[in-house]
């Protein structure tokens, strides 16, 4: 009997100590663990966002949490965002490497590659090569306007009627997304599309979901056949599609006469040759990759978002004695479409669209960072290899940042005069280093679109849909949940 209780002792002994959980001297403060499961039970899996507020009320701003056995750091708030990822912007910005986003994406592109002078490489060379191919150039703008006409096309179609637009807008941006990287568009009942929608917003869900948590926090769970195999699935088929495309291009390519991304980079890995530098065909996948996902669903799902508010904010679409279509109107008149210089003469319409921006919260964590080396935040010591969770949503809903910060309110963005204003809080896309790489082509997108199909729609929340219902769907990026919109041409347009 006392030689079987003893090798319980022992066995509740090796347990805890292989799996312990302890806070380093000076550490960020946080709840108490679980063997195991870290703190995972301290957090609502389908969305924790709520449960990482109340954490920052009690703890601070910075504090930290156990994924498993491991420990991680949430910095909120812009004063503690902004002192990481800007001031201290080379000790935050490497990438954990042991996460389920990782894992499933195998081979890291840019953003997903840690900080490293690969990275550097890569990132300046996407940067230029964007600006080459027009990003916040007349070339762009064209791009993007043909794309509206396939919009309208389709919104035509169903005036006088009801449509979820939820592919709809997928479909588009991913289009526009598309003839950057490969030259090319597709139709939109294509099976690629199709294919390329529904799997940017799977993952999204899978992703930063209730499995990726059990994932990370549970590695011997991670060979098992559970829900989160479907993502590692859906990227393997998504490698092979981009793979096949790099194959048809090479077929017509002609080297020094780049017609798109893939062109360009394989130029690029032309003049390199054999230097050993992190430039290669399997990079250039996962490159693309990341740029169609990014360029794809963040935006998509910032217009979904435009219209939810928009229909239900009628005030702001066309109601109040100044609003977005008398400025439309007064700008635009005598023009075939908008550009996007027209932006420095709608005050208004700008307010409203990075309030759109604001209230969406596209990707509330943004992309995980990782502590380069051992660093200091905020009066907390942190060493190298931690991840960090930098709570966007955290700084884009901050009391005493915003003049209503918890209700959508354009007057965010204008000040006393009626003049656009940008706040410092203002960070959908995050700050610093690992600053969205496409941030520019979603503002002209967005302005774009919005612009246009207001000029000639008028979008109307159907009798029979009951209260519009504002809470967003938690992932990688957020978007509104389903709903429908009624289509009506506008008179004047």
């Amino acid at each position: 009997m006392f030689a079987s209780v003893a090798l319980v002792l022992v066995a509740v002994l090796l347990f805890l100590l292989l799996f312990q959980t302890h806070r380093a001297k000076n550490f960020p403060p946080g709840p108490r663990p679980i063997p195991i499961f870290g703190n995972l039970l301290h957090l609502n899996l389908k969305n924790p966002i709520a449960d990482l507020e109340k954490l920052a009320k009690r703890y601070g701003n910075v504090y930290s949490l156990f994924i498993g056995s491991s420990p991680v750091v949430v910095i909120n708030g812009l004063q503690a965002v902004k002192e990481a990822l800007v001031n201290k912007g080379a000790d935050f910005s490497g990438r954990s490497q042991n996460l389920m986003l990782n894992h499933a994406v195998q081979v890291k592109g840019m953003i997903l590659a840690d900080y490293s002078p690969g990275w550097k490489e890569h990132r300046r060379f996407g940067l230029m090569t964007l600006r080459n191919f027009g990003l916040g150039k007349k070339s762009m703008e064209q791009r993007i306007l043909g794309e509206i006409h396939r919009i309208i096309n389709h919104l035509d179609q169903n005036v006088g009627k009801t449509m979820n637009p939820h592919l709809l807008f997928h479909k588009a941006t991913s289009n526009i997304i598309c003839q950057v990287l490969f030259a090319r568009q597709f139709d939109y009942d294509s099976e690629i599309i199709n294919f390329f929608v529904d799997y940017f917003y799977e993952t999204s869900r899978i992703l930063n979901g209730p499995w990726a948590m059990i994932y990370d926090s549970i590695p011997m769970v991670r060979s098992l056949p559970l829900p989160f195999q479907k993502a590692f699935k859906m990227f393997r088929m998504a490698h092979k599609k981009y793979s096949g495309f790099l194959a048809e291009n090479k077929k017509t390519r002609v080297p020094g006469e780049p017609r798109h991304f893939i062109d360009c980079y394989l130029d690029e890995l032309d003049k390199r040759g054999d230097d050993g530098s992190s430039f290669s065909e399997d990079q250039l996948c996962a490159f693309v990759l990341e740029l169609h996902f990014g360029g794809t669903d963040t935006t998509a799902n910032s217009l979904l978002t435009a219209f939810l508010y928009l229909m239900n904010y009628p005030q702001i679409q066309g109601m109040s004695s100044f609003h977005l279509l008398q400025e439309i109107d007064k700008v635009l008149h005598g023009k075939d479409q908008a550009s996007f210089e027209d932006r420095h003469q709608m005050p208004y319409m700008q307010a409203v669209i990075h309030e759109i921006q604001r209230v969406a919260d596209i990707a509330p964590l943004s992309v995980f960072h990782c502590t380069t080396k051992d660093t200091d935040l905020m009066g907390y010591s942190i060493p190298r290899g931690t991840v960090i969770i930098p709570n966007l949503s955290s700084v884009l809903f901050e009391e005493g940042q915003w003049k209503s910060p918890h209700v959508f309110d354009p007057e965010n963005f204008l000040n006393e005069k009626q003049e656009f204003v940008k706040p410092e809080a203002f960070m959908p896309f995050s700050t610093g280093q690992r600053m969205c790489l496409g941030e520019g082509l979603a503002r002209m997108e967005l302005f774009l679109i919005v612009v246009t199909l207001l000029r000639k729609f008028t979008f109307i929340w159907p009798e029979d849909a009951g209260e519009p219902d504002f809470t967003l769907v938690y992932g990688t990026t957020q978007t509104p949940k389903p709903y429908r919109m009624t289509i009506q041409r506008r008179g004047t347009a």
